[in-house]
């Protein structure tokens, strides 16, 4: 029976179809969900091969299809990766079509399951010696990852060392991670050997103190000040928080990576080390303290775009205030900007540079806009609210709306 078409369908009462007529449409949806996709990659495929991102206003494919589709960066680089595996291209042997038109034939009435088998043993059989050992291709699998900030403020860690990696934090954890260092005592155990009656007051399992063992290292490093600089500052945390949250100590900051820390936590790390704080009024967004452990010229500039911006500011760029450089929106090289805040912004690397291909930023209201070239511009959000969510949740009357009003000059700087 023939069922209708996708715009029928749309246009339908779905509660006047009976029970077959809606199978039928269930599976001529289904079929057509499989094939859309195939355009995808035939279209995307084609226009790699004939355009370059920076030639459409953008520093990479993700963010063109980001841009232009209005889609996460994570669902942009999944397509990316299925057009590099699935889109048109010619293998030098000539193989690959016949791998395709076999796994077709075997697809066509069979379930996922017995097809995901079938190609497992098809690449198998085209490649039964298996990859050769190859040192590079290990070295490109090992990474060390920090997951998103769960509500309770924890984040998962997920990584791959390499042998050398797993050599060197070995001994590390037998001596700093063992029972009875870094314990929670008034006075904890950092150097030297525990007590015995430190190591059986120990109730921590063997995770446990391997996370106290990775921040007392990490902790340890940036009291050293051996560190050196990133972007301008000694490497070190920066947080900003209100005068009110950090009188009452409740509340959290904001640190330079975007994580939350709660006012408890912060009182507690500040006893360890000195580190940049920016304390703000709640209510004007004034800075009343900045707290420095060094002087430098531009240090107190870049703690107040840490607070105001917090990460890149170009819309949907999820970098965050650490790997991000100063920006001056006045083009401080072809027009004479000056180095003042009022006329920085931070921004990524790749999206400093974009100012010279048709971006252009300004401060409203002490809110950083950024207006992308027309070949992207689909009337999306001008401000990048990944870093500051809160400005989502405020009441109506007081939640931010981007102006589109006046005008916006180009140029860029690294600093």
């Amino acid at each position: 029976m023939e069922g209708p078409g996708c715009d029928e369908l749309a246009a339908l009462d779905l509660n006047t179809l009976t029970h077959p007529e809606i199978l039928c449409a269930l599976g001529q949806l289904e079929s057509l969900t499989r094939r859309l996709p195939s355009l995808s990659h035939r279209l995307l495929a084609r226009l790699q091969r004939e355009a370059a991102p920076k030639e459409l206003g953008a520093k990479s494919w993700q963010a063109v299809l980001s841009e232009r589709l209005g889609i996460s960066g994570t669902e942009a680089h999944r397509r990316l990766g299925e057009t590099t595996d699935l889109g048109p291209r010619v293998a030098l042997t000539g193989n690959r079509w016949q791998c395709e038109e076999t796994l077709v034939g075997i697809a066509v009435g069979r379930g996922p399951e017995d097809l995901s088998e079938a190609a497992e043993r098809l690449k198998a059989l085209l490649d039964q010696d298996g990859p050769a050992p190859d040192d590079a291709e290990r070295a490109r699998t090992r990474f060390l990852k920090l997951g998103r900030q769960q509500p309770d403020g924890t984040t998962p860690v997920s990584g791959l060392l390499d042998p050398e990696g797993r050599a060197t934090w070995e001994p590390i954890l037998a001596k700093h991670a063992a029972p009875g260092m870094g314990n929670d005592d008034e006075q904890p155990r950092t150097s030297g050997t525990p007590s015995q009656e430190q190591i059986e007051h120990d109730t921590r399992s063997h995770g446990q103190r391997c996370h106290d063992a990775f921040v007392a290292l990490g902790r340890n490093a940036l009291m050293s000040g051996e560190l050196g600089q990133h972007h301008g500052l000694p490497v070190t945390v920066i947080v900003s928080t209100t005068v009110q949250d950090l009188e009452s100590a409740a509340g959290h900051a904001v640190t330079g990576g975007g994580s939350l820390v709660p006012m408890r936590d912060l009182i507690r790390m500040s006893a360890h080390a000195r580190h940049y704080l920016a304390v703000y009024d709640q209510h004007t967004q004034i800075p009343l303290y900045l707290g420095r452990s060094k002087r430098l010229a531009s240090v107190g500039q870049r703690i107040v775009q840490h607070s105001r911006d917090r990460g890149c500011t170009k819309p949907g760029c999820t970098v965050s205030g650490y790997d991000s450089q100063v920006h001056h929106i006045r083009g401080w090289a072809t027009h004479h900007g000056q180095t003042n805040v009022d006329e920085e912004v931070l921004a990524c690397g790749a999206d400093n540079r974009l100012a010279e291909d048709g971006w252009t930023v300004r401060i409203h209201r002490g809110i950083v806009e950024c207006t992308p070239p027309p070949e992207l511009d689909t009337g999306q959000a001008r401000v990048n609210f990944y870093h500051h969510p809160h400005r989502l949740l405020a009441p109506t009357t007081t939640r931010i709306s981007p102006s589109r009003e006046g005008p916006r000059r180009r140029g860029a700087a690294q600093q």
